[in-house]
């Protein structure tokens, strides 16, 4: 990916979009002091150079009965099996995320599960049943005190105001 200092425009185009990714390129173009095309241009921009990687819906995991979060270890038994296990992991729909870490564990597993019946059935006969995955360890959410993107506000490598 090529190297682009975002400035305060930038900071503000992704701050809006972070926020909201409906929000109307005109409106961000009024608190922006932009025009609506600067706003497409540096959008396209942003987008070309992988900064922004498109927008999604959020959807809330207990509006469709997915009442426990969990996070879970991985330990490898060989750790080149690394893209093996993760191909597996890509095909149980429970699994939102998937961390190569350092540590203890080679992976970290965010899941989501309707109970604890269920969690327990996808650590111990889907999980637990992929080659080379050793041992699992699990935590269990009891509550999401913080969930945002990206912080852009002030982001580190911003530049000056075009």
């Amino acid at each position: 990916m090529a190297t682009y200092q975002i400035d305060r425009i930038d900071q503000k185009i992704l701050s809006f979009l972070v926020k909201n990714a409906r929000m109307p390129f005109l409106e961000i173009a009024r608190e922006c002091g932009v025009s609506g095309a600067a706003i497409h241009q540096r959008v396209k921009k942003m987008e070309n150079l992988g900064i922004i990687t498109g927008s999604r819906l959020l959807v809330k995991p207990k509006a469709l009965g997915l009442n426990v979060c969990a996070f879970v270890g991985v330990s490898l038994s060989q750790a080149n099996s690394y893209p093996q296990v993760v191909e597996a992991l890509k095909k149980i729909s429970e699994v939102v995320e998937c961390h190569f870490i350092t540590g203890k564990y080679a992976l970290m597993l965010k899941i989501y599960c309707f109970n604890h019946e269920h969690l327990m059935e996808i650590l111990i006969n889907t999980i637990q049943n992929i080659p080379s995955v050793e041992q699992t360890e699990t935590w269990v959410s009891l509550d999401q005190a913080i969930e945002r993107q990206v912080w852009v506000k002030d982001y580190p490598n911003a530049g000056s105001e075009k």
